[in-house]
């Protein structure tokens, strides 16, 4: 009869922790879904604590109910969720499908420990976007038949999908069985965000600082608004620089940092540029602003290559 006690017992509280478990793992799926979005930090921060929280829960209640192989694995995600912590950080793909991974794990381990399946943990519409997967094999070939159909000398250093080969070589080899779908589409969104943004920048400071750089010939009883000039261009070289910087766009952030440098040594030393060079900086000025429109539509049209081949994309 002590021994019919204990099972219903033990049988209660696994009952309670398939409960809560399904809880944890809706409000761990919605942060991440949320999280791909790329949020401002504040939120950043309040995501990855609900998620922290709720692999630590998992963990903490199957050791409690003695389910190692579930507090292993939830305890195993607590890096993958570090990784991610910081919102400064150029998140990657990798990032994303690696927690993903573990948190496959935690599914996997749930449902062997308990007997219930835990591929659908009932939180609706996060569930069904999280659980739009592919296989990372078959998405690599699709990559790589893109990767074939690409023109030669297209936007040098811009590759996209050979980028997403590399990770997709590196899931196969870390033994991935499935990838996310959202998690891929999250971080194509999120490169589209940085480099509309660097875009509209352009945009918006290069035809500004290429009307100053005709300050740059002012003869000496013009000083004041030379060095005016100067300084509102500093600043805007300076910004187009970081963004450059931000979205990987190796030539463009050479360059402002070659022209930040002339006109530091232009607004220290007070001397004015010869004609044919402010013409010669303008017109390269030129030219850089038409090759980074091409470099961000030359982007566009890959993310929307990749895109296609996601089952996502047409849901």
């Amino acid at each position: 009869m002590a021994a019919d006690n204990t099972d219903d017992f033990q049988k209660e509280l696994v009952d309670l922790f398939v409960q809560e478990a399904h809880e944890w793992l809706q409000n761990i799926h919605v942060a991440l879904d949320e999280l791909q979005q790329g949020p401002a930090p504040e939120l950043h921060a309040k995501l990855i604590g609900t998620i922290s929280a709720g692999v630590m829960n998992l963990g903490g209640s199957a050791a409690t109910i003695n389910l190692p192989d579930v507090e292993h694995a939830s305890f195993a995600a607590i890096p993958f969720i570090e990784a991610l912590q910081d919102p400064q950080k150029a998140l990657s793909v990798q990032d994303f499908l690696s927690l993903c991974k573990q948190l496959g794990q935690i599914h996997t381990a749930l449902t062997r420990a308990t007997g219930i399946s835990f591929e659908d943990d009932g939180s609706g519409a996060a569930a069904e976007t999280v659980y739009a997967s592919l296989s990372p094999g078959e998405f690599l070939q699709a990559l790589q038949g893109l990767q074939e159909k690409q023109p030669p000398g297209a936007a040098p250093g811009r590759n996209i999908i050979r980028s997403l080969i590399e990770q997709m070589e590196g899931q196969i080899q870390a033994g991935a069985q499935r990838i996310d779908a959202t998690v891929i589409q999250g971080y194509l969104a999120r490169m589209s965000e940085a480099e509309e943004s660097f875009l509209k920048a352009i945009n918006e400071r290069v035809p500004e600082i290429f009307k100053k750089m005709s300050a740059l010939k002012m003869d000496e009883g013009e000083v004041s608004s030379r060095m005016t000039a100067l300084e509102a261009s500093l600043q805007d070289v300076a910004r187009l620089r970081t963004e450059a910087q931000q979205v990987n766009a190796g030539s463009a952030m050479m360059f402002f940092t070659g022209l930040h440098s002339l006109l530091s040594v232009v607004a220290k030393r007070r001397v004015v540029l010869a004609a044919t060079r402010v013409e010669s900086v303008k017109a390269r000025l030129d030219v850089m602003g038409g090759a980074i429109r091409q470099w961000v539509e030359h982007g566009r049209a890959q993310r929307a290559a990749i895109d296609h081949l996601l089952p996502a994309s047409h849901t």
